[in-house]
């Protein structure tokens, strides 16, 4: 039997006991709590990526639709989104989350296309991510100059925008982007000046160092059957719920576009006289380039499908506002008959921010023409199929200065300046001002051909 000191010795050391352990426990409890919070955290935060990676694989399978289904925006049901996916795990291939797609078209007279993805694991689906991704589809207007024949850039010429030749390029002014040429060296004809004919590399000339830095030969060649658009396509909408003008029986069309959104046509029923000229293949040209006399056919608004289709010789001058294409063509193509489109005046947009846009879409050739001002003006988006963009050369006809503000693509040599052997001008405008506009790459005019199939993504933001 304990006596009763063994007694007070072992209630002492019980009490001790309780208190190291209600000491242990008050300090361990908040480290248990953060351990806890920080597991919780943890958890949290895995969840949160894991259903950030579904959202984001939400947007790789819509990339993936639109490369094999361009125009497809309902993700192949015809129905009203969103569109909710299960989504599987690769390495257990079993469904562990959701991703659910809002799915926003191109807006008219765009290529961009909208996709907002939102995902969620199973085992917690109140917890969601979201992506939202941009894609876009270019057009061939990403170039500011490009020409499947050679291309020289006078001294007195300034191009803000990107230059592309498949032959090869002088460059003697001042540029602020890439100048490219797909040969490595070229042999020079003599139309681009002394000291020509003569080997020379794919891009040279008399700029500056700071110009030169810009300039990149050899790369890929352009496949200019890319940028020939369907125009039989072109045609059927334009009758159908465009503006389509039929052979005139008179010399062609002049289409002055009005600053409120309409466009007057008239028919051009003769011509005022000029001297000949030549092209920049040396064709001697007879014909009369400007229009004396026309006649009122009508004034409409700018179609809402935005296409003009001309088959004949077409003028185009006046205040764009809207989008619209013009095209001058004949089909079947023959060389003999298809049209050229004439600028004889100045062509401005109301603004310049991408909401006004011009395409001028010529079978033959672009021509702006004898008469034209001294100080000329030509907002628009530029193709020649089959010839090239140019002023003819007609000696001693020289003019002040051309602005330019959209691109130019042209199958031939194109040129707004004639100048003589010593680099003097002697036709044309002795000073060129050209400046790209960015809108045109993924804001193209209506039904203008695009330089890729497939869409590119822009920009991809996270909540």
């Amino acid at each position: 039997m304990l006596n009763n000191k063994s007694k007070k010795q072992k209630g002492s050391l019980m009490i001790y006991i309780i208190i190291v352990i209600f000491v242990f426990i008050m300090v361990m409890f908040p480290v248990v709590m953060v351990f806890s919070g920080k597991l919780q955290l943890l958890r949290l935060s895995i969840e949160r990526e894991r259903a950030l990676q579904i959202a984001d694989a939400g947007i790789n399978y819509y990339q993936w639709h639109l490369s094999h289904f361009s125009d497809d925006y309902k993700d192949g049901t015809n129905a009203s989104g969103p569109y909710v996916h299960d989504y599987t795990d690769f390495d257990t291939q079993q469904a562990i989350g959701k991703f659910s797609l809002d799915i926003i078209p191109p807006p008219p007279g765009s290529t961009i296309v909208t996709v907002k993805s939102t995902g969620w694991i199973d085992s917690n689906p109140s917890l969601t991510r979201t992506v939202t991704a941009k894609f876009g589809m270019p057009s061939v207007a990403k170039y500011a100059f490009l020409c499947n024949d050679v291309i020289w850039i006078g001294e007195n010429e300034t191009v803000s925008g990107q230059i592309f030749s498949n032959i090869g390029i002088r460059f003697d002014g001042v540029g602020n982007a890439p100048i490219q040429s797909a040969k490595l060296t070229y042999t020079c004809p003599s139309d681009q000046g002394n000291p020509c004919p003569a080997t020379k590399n794919g891009v040279w000339g008399g700029a500056s160092q700071a110009v030169q830095n810009f300039w990149q030969f050899p790369v890929p060649a352009f496949d200019f059957s890319s940028i020939t658009s369907d125009l039989a396509v072109i045609k059927e909408d334009a009758q159908t719920a465009g503006i389509y003008l039929p052979p005139s029986n008179e010399h062609g069309y002049s289409l002055v576009f009005n600053s409120n959104g309409t466009v007057s046509v008239y028919k051009v029923t003769s011509l005022t006289h000029n001297s000949k000229g030549w092209d920049t293949k040396n064709n001697v040209h007879n014909e009369y380039t400007d229009y004396k006399d026309r006649t009122l056919q009508f004034t409409n608004d700018i179609p809402a499908n935005g296409i003009i289709y001309v088959e004949d010789k077409t003028w185009v001058e006046g205040t764009v506002k809207g989008r619209v294409t013009v095209v001058a063509a004949q089909l079947p193509y023959n060389s003999s008959t298809a049209p050229t489109i004439y600028i004889p005046n100045s062509i401005i947009y109301t603004t310049k921010d991408g909401s006004d846009v011009l395409g001028l879409i010529a079978q033959k050739d672009v021509v702006v023409t004898f008469h034209a001002p001294d100080n000329l003006e030509i907002d628009a988006a530029i193709i020649s199929q089959n010839g090239g963009a140019q002023f003819l050369y007609y000696p001693g006809n020289l003019k002040n200065n051309i602005t330019v503000f959209g691109a130019v693509m042209s199958f031939a040599q194109w040129t707004w300046t004639w100048v003589s052997p010593s680099g003097n001008a002697e036709s044309g405008y002795k000073d060129t001002y050209f400046n790209y506009d960015a809108n045109l790459l993924y804001a193209p005019p209506p039904s203008f051909p695009l330089s890729s199939s497939s869409y590119q993504l822009l920009n991809w933001t996270s909540n």
